[in-house]
């Protein structure tokens, strides 16, 4: 029976565990370039020590007025592409595989002048009222996408994610409540997000997997739920995505309808009904910081992969303590194996 310290293999990427590290922004760029800095080498190379298979790197956006604040990372430059293969390179060293979740903040682009989206809905009243992009435009981002999938291969990545979810430019379009285009986006929400998957898909090397987050449920009145995830999820599918990465929510303010709960793997049962819909790897994430739980989302075949966010924010070594939780073998690094109570 496959655990969370099991072997896991897509396509050419092979993950020596489950274990992954979820993308999670830092806004940490000192200077607005989007380049990464020694706290974005620190910070995942010490996971990578710690014993997670996957280190998603977090959200890099294609272009600086995509970017939530003007402190997050960017691929819109080849100059930001030596600093990140510096990162890359070390975080191979340790035996994990790395990701880098690439994407565009729409009207949530906190710190741009206007921002854009599918139409001028502001996320909520204290936001700033964004700007319509044309359907020229739109393409043009589609290419963005590209070009920043393109650096990021250069930099060495091992599997690329699309960021469909948590209410970004990706989301905006998928979703009724943000998208009231009239035109050829507006009549099939899903077109962008196929469009940027098939974009990116045509410069990926054949043996390298792509991922896509999602949300699988929005909790807003009148938002899409599990029904509709499924059948935008199997379109995205169709178009190349081979992982999905199950989260929910992000696309307004949560008021009485359908607000989330916040106990432990409230969003493994989303992750679990689209693997098994679409016969198609997941990720699951959402409170998962405990061994034996996420060790049971791995065993009960819930999830092939889990993201521990929270946990490994508070402890870089979330997986080597986990596989002594578990009595799992695991490789210690250096004189590490002093301080874990292995058998």
């Amino acid at each position: 029976m496959d655990h969370l310290f099991t072997p896991f293999k897509i396509k050419g990427l092979e993950l020596k565990n489950r274990v992954v590290m979820p993308p999670m922004c830092q806004y940490a760029v000192g200077n607005k370039d989007g380049i990464v800095n020694d706290w974005h080498y620190h910070h995942y190379v010490s996971r990578a020590i710690g014993g997670a298979s996957l280190i998603i790197i977090e959200m890099t956006d294609v272009e600086p007025d995509g970017r939530i604040t003007d402190f997050d990372l960017g691929l819109w430059s080849d100059e930001q592409i030596a600093p990140l293969k510096r990162i890359i390179d070390a975080v191979h060293q340790y035996g994990a595989k790395v990701g880098i979740q690439i994407a565009h903040a729409g009207r949530k682009a906190e710190d741009a002048n206007v921002p854009v989206a599918p139409s001028a809905i502001p996320f909520d009243d204290k936001s700033k009222t964004p700007r319509a992009l044309t359907s020229d435009e739109t393409k043009q981002i589609v290419e963005k996408f590209r070009s920043a999938a393109e650096r990021a291969i250069k930099a060495g990545v091992d599997t690329i994610e699309i960021h469909g979810a948590h209410g970004y430019l990706i989301h905006q379009f998928q979703s009724s409540y943000t998208n009231k285009r009239t035109d050829e986006y507006g009549q099939d929400l899903t077109l962008f997000g196929q469009q940027v998957i098939r974009a990116v898909k045509s410069i990926m090397p054949e043996h390298m997997p792509l991922v896509m987050r999602i949300s699988a449920r929005e909790y807003v009145e009148d938002g899409y739920d599990l029904k509709e995830s499924i059948a935008f999820s199997k379109v995205y599918k169709d178009a190349g995505v081979d992982v999905f990465h199950v989260s929910s929510g992000g696309e307004g303010p949560i008021l009485a309808h359908g607000r989330p709960g916040t106990h432990a793997a409230y969003q493994v049962p989303m992750a679990r009904e689209i693997r098994n819909a679409l016969n198609i790897p997941v990720i699951a994430v959402g409170r998962l910081d405990e061994p034996v739980l996420a060790n049971a989302v791995i065993g009960n075949e819930e999830a092939d992969l889990v993201a521990v966010g929270r946990g490994m924010l508070r402890n870089p070594y979330w997986a080597l303590q986990a596989a002594t939780v578990l009595g799992k073998e695991i490789n210690i690094p250096g004189v590490y194996h002093m301080g874990f109570n292995l058998k």
